[in-house]
């Protein structure tokens, strides 16, 4: 079996620069993921990443593909299922597969958390979504709903507002919160409809979703909308039990990591919003994908015996 010098998992900001640094280096590297992007994919219109006044959060990260392509990144589309350790070998298997490697970066971000009312586990994939920019063409024209809140849910309801008929926002929170540009933004759209301070109490159909039932929190006044899909915007969970055995986590259940991007386990790195590194940002996670990459650098060059770089760029033997 070929064994990588790095296998990253994970393919958004965190996990592409990774790959741009580590392949770069001359390391032989692997990026196993899902898709392309993560959680940039819900952003249409990045407006803090250096470099872009405006940038959609696809475009953004294909370019780091690209990049990453072009020094000799492989990828392959798959779930990675468990990272074991034997020896100097790291093992990874997937749904379909099994790779090794000398090193591991763990960039897999963040997984949308559920609804958690009746109704979802049927019509999951039948009118309620996790992603806007994915699934809103599908209802162009009808009326949806996004169910959430911060500025995630409001760059839903920006999208969702610009294809759908009609977008109604059913928010927990008593006023707008996000950030200023996007309450601006939000303000300014005609075709919506705020309910605050409300909690979602179910997903109505039988076969597709026909309605939803949410009730206010305050009066305790329930009420019933007839619509065509709900868009979940509850947040981000840090799913990491596939690695619960490997590396050390926080109560978070987020991957705890030193400066350098170091886990508990030798050999094991990790970067972006899997970590308990606070401000989840892409130019963060890019921030820190870069640290992993050149930390798994060192530490795979020390295993062959090799000259390390130090984080002020003069060579030095270990």
């Amino acid at each position: 079996m070929e064994t990588y010098d790095t296998i990253i998992i994970g393919g958004a900001s965190a996990g592409l620069t990774s790959a741009i640094y580590t392949a770069r280096q001359g390391m032989k590297t692997l990026v196993i993921t899902k898709d392309i992007g993560g959680q940039a994919l819900l952003t249409t219109d990045i407006q803090n990443y250096p470099g872009f006044d405006m940038i959609g959060g696809f475009e953004l990260t294909n370019k780091f593909k690209e990049q990453a392509e072009y020094y000799g990144t492989e990828f392959v589309y798959d779930e990675a299922l468990s990272v074991n350790a034997g020896g100097d070998r790291f093992t990874v298997k997937t749904s379909g597969s099994e790779f090794t490697a000398l090193s591991i970066i763990l960039a897999f971000g963040k997984t949308p958390r559920d609804l958690n009312v009746p109704g979802e586990s049927t019509l999951r994939g039948h009118g309620i979504s996790y992603c806007a920019i994915c699934d809103g063409p599908l209802f162009r024209g009808k009326e949806v709903a996004v169910a959430g809140n911060g500025s995630h849910a409001l760059e839903a309801l920006v999208y969702l507002s610009s294809v759908a008929g009609k977008v109604f926002y059913i928010t927990n929170a008593k006023k707008l919160a996000g950030e200023e540009s996007l309450i601006d933004t939000v303000k300014g759209i005609k075709n919506k409809e705020i309910y605050f301070d409300s909690t979602l109490l179910s997903v109505n159909g039988e076969k597709s979703v026909e309605s939803v039932t949410f009730r206010n929190k305050s009066s305790g006044e329930t009420t019933d909308l007839k619509l065509s899909a709900v868009f979940a915007e509850m947040g981000y969970i840090a799913k990491t039990g596939f690695v619960k055995n490997l590396v050390e986590l926080n109560k978070s259940n987020e991957i705890v990591v030193d400066k350098f991007g170091r886990t508990s386990h030798e050999g094991v790195f990790a970067c972006g919003d899997v970590t308990d590194t606070p401000y989840k940002q892409a130019v963060i996670s890019a921030g820190q994908g870069a640290t992993a990459a050149l930390s798994a650098y060192n530490f795979v060059q020390n295993l062959k015996g090799k000259v390390a770089a130090k984080s002020d760029w003069k060579l030095i033997k270990h």
